[in-house]
C-alpha cells in the first residue's frame, strides 16, 4: 500500500488495510500512528553474530539466520490436516527443527535451499531441538536481500504480541514504515524539563524502543514513553487541581465547648500522634473556603473512624451535616452502631436525656421497612440529623440533605466515580470529602490514581492493637485441616470467638460435595449490598476445579465435627434479611455466638475484640488486599490473632499470593504487589481496577515507575502553574487532548 507522508494524528487505515486497523483498534486500542508509536515489543532479539545451531540452549529466545536443508509434510495422527516439519542448517553442520501443525501456505515458502531468519523460543522433541510455528522472513538471493542480512547483524529485532493475522514480523514492518513516513514527531516534554531529567527527545526514544541498533540500550526509550505517559497524566490531573481549587466551599469551623470538644473529653482513649496530626489537617482543610479532597488511607484497624468522626462532627458543629457511605448493609449498621455507641447521649440531640449538644445519627439503606426509611428520608431533608450513614440508597435521586457538608467515603474501590459524584451533587456548594481506605496505596501511586487530592496516611496502631499471625494450611496434608478445627475449637474454649469465611453462599441444604461449584453462586466484588466475591482470585485454569466452598456447606461440615461439638455457629452473608443480619452480629458482638461463618460481607468494619482466630477457606480464591482485610478482623483486643489460610492444591499464581499475605502484616509492601498482580484501573474515567485503563507503560507498584511518577508530577504542576491553560506548550496541550475521549473529559468536568 502506498503511503504519503504522514503525521502521528493520521489514522491507521492510512497504513493497512480497514480490516487490520480495526483489529488493532479492537485488540490494542490502537487508532492512530501515535497510538502505533506506544506499542513497546515484548522483547528483542540480539542477533550478534550468526547464530551456531550446535549451541541453542532449550527455553532460549533466538534468532536464529540459516538455510532450509529439507523440508517434509505427512498427515497428522488423530485428527485432520498435515503438518510441516523443515530442518535448518548452519555452515558449521549444525541442524535445528521447525514443525507447523498446519502446513498450508508455509510448505510453499520454505523450499530447500531458501535462506531467511526465524524468531521463536527453542523446545525440544526427542532429542532434538526445535521451533514449533516460529515466525520467520526469508531473503531472496539478490543484492536487496544481502543488505536485508546485513541489517539484521547490527540491529535487534523487536518482537511484538500477535494481533490477528498481524504477526510480530508484520507489526515491525508497520512500525518501521510508520517511524520513515511520519514528517515530525510531536514533543510534548519542554526541553528544559528534558534537560533537567536527562530523557532523550521523543524522536530518538521511538528508534530505540523499535527500530535498536545491537549496542543501542532500548530501555532508555521505554523510559521516555513511561515518563511522557506520566507527565501527560498528571499535567491532566494538574489542571483539574486548580479547577478543583477555584471552587467555592462554606468554611466548617466547629464551634468552641461544643460537639467536637464535648466528644473528645470523654474518649476513653488518647489519640495516636498520627490521628492527632490528620485531624489537625482535617480542621484546617474544613475550614477553608476551598473543598477538601484528601484521601485518608492506613492499615487495618489503625483508627481511621475515629478521625473521620472527629471530621464529621466539626462539621456538624459548623451548622451542617455529614454523610457516611459504606458499601455493604453490614458495614453501615456496623458504623452506625459503633458512631452511636462512641457518641453516647450525644447521638440523642433533640431527645429526652439527650446531651445538649448533641445531634442525631440516621442510618439509611435499600432494604430498610418504609416507615423506617421514611423517617430517615426526613431526618436528612429536614436537617435533625446531623450524620447519615448509609449504603449506595444515600445517592437516590429523592434522597435530600438540609444543609450537606461534608462526604465520607469509606472504602473507595467499592464505589464507582458517578456513585461518589451523585453524593457530591446533593450538596447546595460543593462539599469537603473525605475518602477512606483500610487497603494502603503507595504515595506516588496514590497521587496518580487520585490526582485531585492529597494523601493522609495513618501507620501506627492504637494501643491494644495485638499481633496477627498468619499461616497456609494445605488441606491435602494428612491431620493439617483437622488441627486446624482444632485450635478453633482450643480458641473457644479460652474464651473467644472465630469467623469463618468462604468464598460462596450455596443453598440451605447444601452438604459438602465435589465437582465445579455453580458460577452464578458466587456473588461478585460489585454486589455493593451483598459485599460477596472473591477479588482479585484467579481465573478458570488457574488452581484446581474443585466445587468453592459455601456458608451452608461449611456450616454443616462444622456441625459434625466432634472437636467443635456444643460450639453455638451461626451463617452471615448479604442475601440474609437485614433483620436477620443485624440480630446476628448483635449476637456475636456479644458473645452469644462462638463461631460465625460468613462470607466477605464481614471483610470491613466489623470490630469484636474477642474474635481471636479466622479461617479463610478456599483461600487462593481470594486477592492479596482481600486476604489482608479479613485478617484485620482478629487481633482486635488483648489477645493475639491467629488466621488460618486454607487452600486445596492452588495454582503456582495463587500459592504465591498466599505465601506474601503469610509473610507480612504490613498492608503497604501487600497492597504494592496486588497492586502489581491486578493493575490500578483507569485513572481518567469511571473503570476501578483491570487492563482496560488508561496507563499503558507504566505498572503501578513498582518503585522504579513510581519514581518516575513522582518526578513527572513535580514536573508538570510546574508548568502548569506557570502555564495553566498550555498556551506556550502547544505540543503538551496536543497530546493532553489525545488523552482525552470526550467520556474521560466530561468525567474530569464533573470532578
Amino acid at each position: 500500500m502506498p503511503v504519503t507522508v504522514l503525521t502521528e494524528d493520521s489514522p491507521l487505515t492510512k497504513l493497512v488495510r480497514k480490516g487490520e486497523a480495526e483489529a488493532l483498534a479492537k485488540a490494542k486500542g490502537i487508532h492512530s500512528v501515535a497510538d502505533l508509536f506506544e506499542l513497546v515489543p515484548r522483547r528483542y532479539v540480539r542477533p550478534g553474530q550468526l547464530s551456531d545451531l550446535g549451541s541453542l540452549q532449550v527455553g532460549e529466545d533466538v534468532l536464529v539466520v540459516a538455510e532450509v536443508a529439507t523440508a517434509a509434510t505427512r498427515p497428522m495422527r488423530g485428527r485432520r490436516g498435515t503438518m510441516l516439519t523443515v530442518v535448518l542448517a548452519d555452515e558449521a553442520g549444525g541442524e535445528l527443527d521447525l514443525t507447523f501443525f498446519r502446513s498450508f501456505g508455509h510448505d510453499r515458502k520454505l523450499l530447500p535451499g531458501r535462506r531467511g531468519f526465524f524468531v521463536g523460543t527453542v523446545g525440544a522433541y526427542g532429542r532434538r531441538l526445535q521451533l514449533t510455528h516460529p515466525e520467520y522472513e526469508l531473503f531472496d538471493d539478490d543484492d536487496a536481500g544481502e543488505a536485508a542480512l546485513e541489517w539484521y547483524r547490527t540491529h535487534r529485532v523487536p518482537v511484538y504480541s500477535a494481533t490477528g493475522k498481524l504477526n510480530s514480523l508484520r507489526m515491525r514492518k508497520l512500525l518501521y514504515t510508520a517511524l520513515d513516513s511520519v514528517d515530525r514527531v510531536r514533543e510534548p516534554v519542554p526541553e528544559p524539563v528534558r534537560s533537567a531529567r536527562g530523557l532523550v527527545d521523543r524522536a530518538q526514544a521511538l528508534e530505540l524502543v523499535h527500530r535498536p541498533g545491537v549496542d543501542d540500550d532500548p530501555d532508555r526509550g521505554v523510559h521516555r514513553l513511561k515518563y511522557d505517559e506520566a507527565f501527560v497524566l498528571q499535567t491532566i490531573l494538574a489542571q483539574r487541581r486548580r479547577v478543583a481549587e477555584s471552587e467555592q466551599a462554606t468554611p466548617r469551623v466547629p464551634r468552641p465547648g461544643g460537639l467536637l470538644s464535648a466528644f473528645d473529653e470523654r474518649l476513653p482513649f488518647e489519640l495516636t500522634d498520627g490521628q492527632k496530626e490528620v485531624g489537625t489537617v482535617l480542621a484546617e482543610e474544613l475550614a477553608r473556603d476551598r473543598p477538601m479532597h484528601r484521601l485518608l488511607q492506613g492499615e487495618v484497624g489503625s483508627g481511621k473512624t475515629v478521625v473521620a468522626l472527629r471530621a464529621m462532627l466539626a462539621a456538624v458543629d459548623a451548622g451542617g451535616q455529614a454523610a457516611l457511605l459504606a458499601p455493604t448493609e453490614v458495614l453501615a449498621a456496623q458504623h452506625h452502631r459503633s458512631i452511636t455507641a462512641m457518641l453516647g447521649d450525644l447521638a440523642e440531640g433533640g431527645r429526652l436525656g439527650g446531651a445538649e449538644h448533641g445531634t442525631t445519627v440516621t442510618l439509611l439503606t435499600g432494604s430498610q421497612p418504609a416507615a423506617t426509611r421514611r423517617r430517615s428520608l426526613l431526618a436528612a431533608a429536614s436537617g435533625e440529623a446531623g450524620i447519615v450513614v448509609g449504603t449506595h440508597a444515600l445517592i437516590q435521586k429523592h434522597v435530600q440533605f438540609a444543609d450537606l457538608a461534608l462526604v465520607v467515603v469509606d472504602e473507595q474501590h467499592r464505589f464507582g466515580v458517578e456513585q461518589r459524584d451523585a453524593l457530591r451533587e446533593k450538596a447546595q456548594r460543593p462539599p469537603h470529602v473525605l475518602v477512606m481506605t483500610a487497603t494502603p496505596i503507595p504515595r506516588t501511586v496514590a497521587m496518580t490514581v487520585f490526582g485531585d487530592m492529597e494523601t493522609s496516611t495513618l501507620r501506627e496502631l492504637p494501643r491494644g492493637r495485638s499481633p496477627i499471625a498468619t499461616h497456609v494450611v494445605d488441606a491435602g496434608r494428612p491431620g493439617w485441616l483437622d488441627r486446624t478445627w482444632q485450635r478453633v475449637a482450643e480458641e473457644v474454649a479460652a474464651g473467644h470467638q472465630a469467623y469463618v469465611v468462604c468464598p460462596r453462599i450455596g443453598e440451605l441444604d447444601d452438604e459438602p460435595a465435589d465437582g465445579l461449584g455453580d458460577p452464578e453462586d458466587v456473588a461478585g466484588p460489585g454486589d455493593l449490598d451483598a459485599g460477596e466475591g472473591a477479588e482479585g482470585a484467579d481465573g478458570p485454569g488457574e488452581g484446581d476445579e474443585r466445587e468453592l466452598t459455601g456458608v451452608y456447606a461449611q456450616l454443616h461440615e462444622l456441625q459434625a465435627n466432634p472437636a467443635l461439638a456444643g460450639l453455638r455457629l451461626a451463617v452471615l452473608h448479604g442475601r440474609l434479611d437485614p433483620d436477620e443480619k443485624e440480630a446476628t452480629m448483635r449476637a456475636f458482638t456479644a458473645g452469644d455466638v462462638d463461631v460465625l461463618v460468613a462470607t466477605t460481607v464481614i471483610e470491613v468494619g466489623v470490630d469484636v475484640p474477642n474474635a481471636s482466630v479466622m479461617v479463610v477457606v478456599d483461600a487462593d480464591r481470594f486477592g492479596i488486599s482481600q486476604l489482608h482485610q479479613l485478617r484485620g478482623r482478629v487481633g482486635r483486643g488483648a489477645v493475639p490473632g491467629l488466621c488460618l489460610l486454607v487452600t486445596h492444591d492452588p495454582g503456582e499464581r495463587a500459592a504465591e499470593r498466599l505465601d506474601q499475605v503469610a509473610a507480612t502484616t504490613d498492608g503497604f509492601e501487600l497492597a504494592r504487589a496486588d497492586l502489581l498482580l491486578r493493575r490500578e484501573g483507569d485513572v481518567l474515567g469511571a473503570r476501578q481496577s483491570g487492563r482496560g485503563n488508561s496507563i499503558r507503560h507504566l505498572r503501578l507498584g513498582r518503585r522504579d515507575d513510581e519514581q518516575v511518577i513522582a518526578d513527572a508530577r513535580e514536573d508538570a504542576f510546574a508548568v502548569v502553574a506557570a502555564d495553566p491553560d498550555l498556551r506556550e506548550h502547544p505540543a503538551l496541550a496536543a497530546a493532553v487532548a489525545m488523552r482525552l475521549d470526550d467520556e474521560q473529559a466530561a468525567w474530569l468536568e464533573r470532578g
